[in-house]
């Protein structure tokens, strides 16, 4: 049975895409192009959501958050040109994406706290710390499920949605005109998900995050 790598290509040409944009942007200057202001418009953007939700210590996080978001994005807009399919569609980019959040938060929750750590897992009370324990253990590995499974839904589904509203149309249009404004509204309701489904991969991942790192008096 010959196993299909098209979601594998694409991901390189999604990560290709973003790297190239990055590279003819060009260094910081004084006066930033309009290019500039776009990606620094980025960056502050993420900058801001890691300190609402981690505060200082989470800036060295940002490059990690903004090259997941960046990844995420340029997959899912691949899924708007005609006859590709975003990688994000399928189920083992997204899984192997999400792995990379729960390990990632993980080992880092063990540097920065050792064996302390598992005390994130052991709820509030230490005569009911077992049970916690077991919930808590479920609710993490539910994590990169929830993250692959929501993202792959959303962006197949998505797909489905889009070929189905272009058949109509042109369908349609063979009786009779169709307006453009449709086509337009039609086109702005997927690039809409592919923002939104961008920005929940990556709030989410931050947030976990925030989890794994944050300080006990906190």
């Amino acid at each position: 049975m010959e196993v299909s790598l098209m979601h594998v290509y694409l991901g390189v040409v999604a990560m290709l895409i973003a790297l190239g944009l990055i590279t003819l942007a060009g260094k910081p200057s004084v006066k930033p192009t309009r290019f500039q202001a776009l990606w620094e418009g980025y960056v502050r953007f993420v900058r801001s959501m890691v300190l609402e939700n981690m505060g200082h210590e989470g800036l060295r996080y940002v490059p990690l958050i903004a090259s997941i978001g960046l990844f995420v994005f340029f997959s899912n807009l691949l899924g708007m040109v005609p006859g590709l399919e975003a990688p994000t569609a399928n189920v083992n980019t997204n899984l192997a994406l999400a792995l990379i959040v729960f390990l990632f938060y993980n080992i880092e929750g063990f540097r920065l706290h050792g064996i302390g750590y598992l005390k994130h897992f052991m709820g509030p009370s230490p005569y009911l710390a077992p049970v916690f324990f077991i919930i808590e253990i479920i609710s993490h590995l539910a994590r990169p499920i929830t993250l692959t499974l929501r993202l792959f839904a959303n962006m197949k589904g998505g797909a489905m949605l889009l070929a189905t509203l272009v058949g109509l149309v042109v369908e349609y249009k063979m009786v009779m005109p169709v307006s453009p404004v449709f086509l337009i509204f039609i086109i702005a309701i997927k690039f809409l998900a592919v923002f939104i489904q961008t920005y929940i991969f990556m709030i989410l991942s931050t947030v976990y995050l925030a989890g794994a790192v944050a300080h006990e008096e906190h």
